[in-house]
């Protein structure tokens, strides 16, 4: 079986720590997901930066629609493979 990652980009910190904890409740996620900054091309400032949450999804199960609806409840989306 081959494995499924999402990636939802965030706006900030924030959101990305409010959708984390969200994904379990919402969608059942069992593993911890990832927070990873990603900084803007050109941007000093930390202020500047999207936030990844990466969903490990080894079972197929998440709709990729419903979870970038669900990103987009912070104003972000799901990344396309």
């Amino acid at each position: 079986m081959s494995e499924t990652r999402h990636v939802l980009v965030l706006p900030d910190r924030d959101a990305a720590e409010e959708v984390a904890e969200e994904l379990a409740a919402r969608f059942g996620v069992r593993e911890e997901p990832q927070l990873v900054r990603d900084a803007l091309a050109g941007e000093d400032d930390a202020e500047d930066a999207q936030w990844l949450v990466v969903v490990e999804d080894a079972e197929a199960r998440l709709d990729p629609t419903a979870l970038d609806a669900f990103a987009g409840e912070w104003e972000g989306w799901r990344e396309a493979p």
